[in-house]
C-alpha cells in the first residue's frame, strides 16, 4: 500500500509542479496556486508512505527483541 501511496505522491507533486510552472508562464495566479497546493499534497503523501514504513519496521524490531 505504500508504494501506491509513494507513486500517487510523486504523480502528484510532478502534476502540481506542472501546473504551477503553467501558472507563472501564463500570469494565472489561481493555477499557480493551485499547482503549489498540489504539490505540497504529493509530499505529504511520501511523507505519510515513509512514515508507515518506519512504523512497520519499528514494530518488527520490537516483535525480534520479545
Amino acid at each position: 500500500m505504500t508504494d501506491n501511496s509513494r507513486v500517487d505522491g510523486a504523480k502528484d507533486r510532478l502534476v502540481g509542479k506542472a501546473k504551477e510552472v503553467e501558472g507563472k508562464l501564463t500570469g494565472d495566479k489561481a493555477r499557480e496556486t493551485q499547482g503549489k497546493a498540489e504539490g505540497l499534497l504529493g509530499k505529504a503523501k511520501e511523507k505519510a508512505a515513509d512514515l508507515k514504513d518506519d512504523a512497520a519496521a519499528l514494530a518488527d524490531d520490537l516483535k525480534d527483541k520479545l
